[in-house]
């Protein structure tokens, strides 16, 4: 008899250990809100470098206006320029693509892209680091591209 009652709350035990554990394991499967910014090409354009961006957003809020400074490294290591990429509005869950010409820039030249801050990151619930924090890149190109 105390064997099968030991046996009975080992099999309840382990019935119940799903049920206990989903809703762990489904905190852990949510998406973690981020702005991926993806450096998808680099060429030369009439008036320098034509940097061509894919941006998402899943902040879960639109962005009405996101901007970053950004920093261009020259082959050799040292900073070419700074500049400001306005990248705009950018609704939840849409994927975007926006291009840059940056005049007199040589992007043969160009072997690093640093994101140095958001000087603009504003919408409905963003709070204005929001856009740093959960900012993730990607490159396509052979140029390094990150914060």
């Amino acid at each position: 008899m105390i064997s099968l009652r030991a046996s009975l709350r080992l099999l309840t035990s382990v019935l119940a250990m799903p049920l206990v554990m989903g809703p762990a394991w489904a905190q852990e499967s949510a998406p973690v809100p981020a702005l991926t910014l993806e450096l998808n090409g680099a060429q030369a354009s009439e008036k320098g470098c034509r940097l061509t961006f894919v941006v998402n957003n899943t902040l879960g809020a639109d962005l009405s206006k996101a901007a970053f400074e950004i920093a261009l490294f020259n082959e050799a290591g040292v900073v070419d320029r700074l500049t400001v990429l306005d990248f705009k509005d950018l609704p939840a869950g849409k994927t975007k693509v926006t291009r840059f010409d940056l005049a007199g820039a040589d992007c043969a030249k160009v072997s690093r892209v640093l994101i140095n801050s958001a000087t603009e990151c504003a919408g409905t619930g963003i709070e204005p680091g929001a856009c740093m924090r959960g900012l993730k890149t990607e490159t396509k190109t052979g140029i390094a591209f990150g914060v």
